[in-house]
């Protein structure tokens, strides 16, 4: 039986709208600075932790506006030390899918990082960055409009 990936879930005062352009357009606002945004089926956006070692590519793979993303991990080099170099490319060709739904007073907002599983070696350092973003940050942004991005 295969472990379960990451899912969380945040309820925000912004329309479901708003939520998807934040999961696209506006990820610079909560999570890090893309080399450019997420706009269009197969854009692709570079997420790079400063000062410049870690990053994460990800494409645009799937959308129904507002509803709906999906990204596809299609380059990384994650380094954290004292981790063996598996730890690099952990999440290459993982999903992280987005499921909005529109309810009263604002949205509902699911993430899912797929693939992102207890028994990858990251999954403590990556489940505590997901709850800090997700969690703290995009609800942050979507409830007031000033988000915690990660700062270099």
């Amino acid at each position: 039986m295969t472990a379960p990936s990451y899912t969380k879930s945040i309820d925000v005062k912004a329309s479901a709208s708003t939520a998807f352009d934040a999961v696209t357009r506006g990820v610079a606002h909560w999570w890090t600075r893309p080399d450019q945004p997420l706009n269009n089926i197969g854009d692709r956006a570079k997420f790079t932790f400063p000062p410049g070692v870690s990053y994460w590519t990800f494409e645009l793979t799937s959308t129904d506006q507002p509803t709906h993303v999906e990204w596809t991990c299609v380059d990384a080099l994650h380094i954290h030390e004292g981790q063996p170099k598996e730890i690099e490319t952990e999440w290459l060709n993982t999903k992280v899918l987005w499921q909005i739904t529109e309810q009263e007073g604002g949205s509902r907002i699911e993430m899912r990082h797929q693939g992102l599983t207890p028994d990858l070696l990251c999954y403590d350092v990556c489940e505590a960055g997901w709850d800090m973003f997700f969690l703290g940050s995009l609800k942050q942004y979507l409830d007031t409009g000033q988000g915690k991005p990660h700062q270099g």
